[in-house]
């Protein structure tokens, strides 16, 4: 048997500076408090969240019909095999 290649990504860190107004600040470290984290990693999710959005689709790019139907099957079981299975039904 083969072994399969780690699914784990390495990344490389890279440090950034952020220059902010002292509010924004204060407001981070009582945020971090509450969520009992460190303020870097409640950065560091932000920008996570940022990076999964860019990941996804635009629907600003998709008709609204088609826009309309994301997310309409999930959690329904339905698959590619399932899909594939009712185009070749319908078109052989």
């Amino acid at each position: 048997m083969l072994a399969r290649p780690s699914p784990v990504r390495s990344w490389v860190q890279t440090k950034l500076t952020l220059r902010l107004d002292d509010h924004l600040v204060r407001a981070a470290k009582r945020h971090a408090k509450r969520a009992g984290c460190f303020r870097l990693a409640a950065g560091s999710g932000y920008f996570a969240v940022i990076a999964a959005a860019e990941a996804r689709p635009s629907t600003s790019m998709m008709a609204p019909k088609v826009s309309g139907l994301m997310g309409v099957l999930e959690g329904s079981g339905v698959d590619d095999a399932d899909y594939r299975a009712h185009l070749e039904r319908k078109y052989l």
